[in-house]
């Protein structure tokens, strides 16, 4: 994807663009459970009225780590940093598996 961005252009056209390729257009939705997973953690957060700084020290860690978290980078996250998460902000964390797409 190198030097395909003309300057000016929107990333949803970019993203567009790109989507028409199978191999990006896969891995873009390999995504989809991180995705999803982050921005209920975020909505979850907004709702209770919590600052991350607030939801990190009610986890035990500092704001910047649960910056990195909610900024994506989260892979290696364990089951005990979610479920901290998910307590601290009154939540179950719930894990199912799912039939792939097609």
């Amino acid at each position: 994807m190198k030097g395909t961005y003309v300057k000016g252009r929107a990333l949803e056209e970019h993203i567009a663009e790109h989507m028409k390729n199978p191999k990006f257009r896969k891995a873009w939705h390999d995504l989809d459970p991180e995705f999803e997973l982050l921005e209920s953690f975020i909505k979850a957060r907004e709702k209770a009225g919590l600052t991350q700084g607030e939801l990190a020290k009610k986890i035990g860690t500092k704001q910047p780590a649960l910056s990195r978290l909610e900024g994506g980078r989260f892979a290696k996250a364990t089951m005990e940093t979610l479920k901290k998460i998910a307590d601290a902000l009154d939540m179950r964390l719930v894990i199912r598996l799912e039939k792939k797409r097609a």
